[in-house]
């Protein structure tokens, strides 16, 4: 199980958080419960949620793994803007080596987001020269589709994918299926099906996940993230919070053996279809 660092940060993703100090502890934890990915982007806060991330690990243990994410920015009003040509991608670099104390970042999702301004290739090609120059040893991909993870790779190795993939929304079946082939770990983000939404709140509302959870005595929460890691071996949840009791609820969901019969109830009738279509 991973550790998603958005929700470390103030309302609507801005700022610091109001407790810092609860959050650092928050980060501490995970890590003492054995948690080795955390997924992080400078512009979550912006900021904030990086120098939380340094402050309560730095100097990083060998088994932690920083994934950064670059290709986005966030207005002063809070909004979020696509951020993909050289100099943007490059001062997003700057800011994640600066923050997390880093010479090189050990893996730099590429976010893409189709705005009219940059082209795939050209923010893919800043990417490689970045890891070119040591500044990044690893490029992901991220909220891209099956054929731009087969156009990266045929100029770079891919490592990672992290695309929106949940219980309830499952239409990024087809990378889901292309990383497998490929040995490519898949991140997904709202592993819960939500993004500002009260926690859990969308997986809640899927009966069949709100039926096992019961039979159980898990939350929804834990049948909606046990699940993921029972759909495929390259899975890797990255679920955020910013309470103690919530991450240890996600990390427990990693010992849960979900039944045959419960995966087959959860999967519905239509395993590509997506009972539901939550947001990306």
């Amino acid at each position: 199980m991973g550790f998603g660092t958005m929700r470390l940060t103030g309302p609507g993703f801005s700022g610091p958080p109001a407790d810092r100090n609860e959050a650092i502890r928050v980060v501490r934890r995970a890590a003492e419960l054995g948690v080795g990915v955390f997924d992080c982007s400078w512009y979550y806060g912006p900021y904030a949620a990086h120098e939380i991330v340094a402050d309560a690990l730095y100097p990083y243990a060998p088994e932690v793994v920083l994934v950064t994410k670059l290709g986005a920015a966030r207005g002063r009003d809070g909004s979020w803007r696509a951020a993909l040509t050289p100099d943007e991608l490059r001062a997003g670099n700057e800011a994640d080596l600066r923050l997390l104390r880093l010479d090189s970042i050990p893996v730099t999702h590429l976010r893409w987001a189709d705005n009219g301004g940059a082209t795939f290739a050209d923010a893919l090609g800043t990417m490689i020269d970045l890891q070119r120059e040591g500044r990044i040893r690893r490029i992901g991909l991220s909220a891209v589709t099956a054929g731009q993870l087969d156009r990266a790779r045929r100029h770079t190795d891919v490592v990672t994918v992290s695309n929106a993939y949940s219980v309830i929304d499952r239409r990024d079946e087809a990378v889901l299926k292309r990383c497998e082939s490929e040995g490519i770990a898949y991140l997904p983000w709202f592993p819960l099906g939500g993004g500002s939404v009260a926690r859990g709140t969308a997986v809640r509302a899927n009966d069949p996940v709100r039926e096992v959870a019961y039979r159980r005595r898990l939350t929804p929460t834990q049948v909606a993230l046990a699940w993921l890691l029972h759909r495929s071996p390259i899975m890797l949840p990255i679920p955020g919070t910013s309470r103690i009791v919530h991450l240890e609820e996600n990390v427990a969901a990693a010992s849960v053996q979900l039944t045959a019969e419960e995966l087959l109830r959860i999967d519905g009738p239509d395993e590509s279809g997506g009972l539901g279509a939550g947001p990306r």
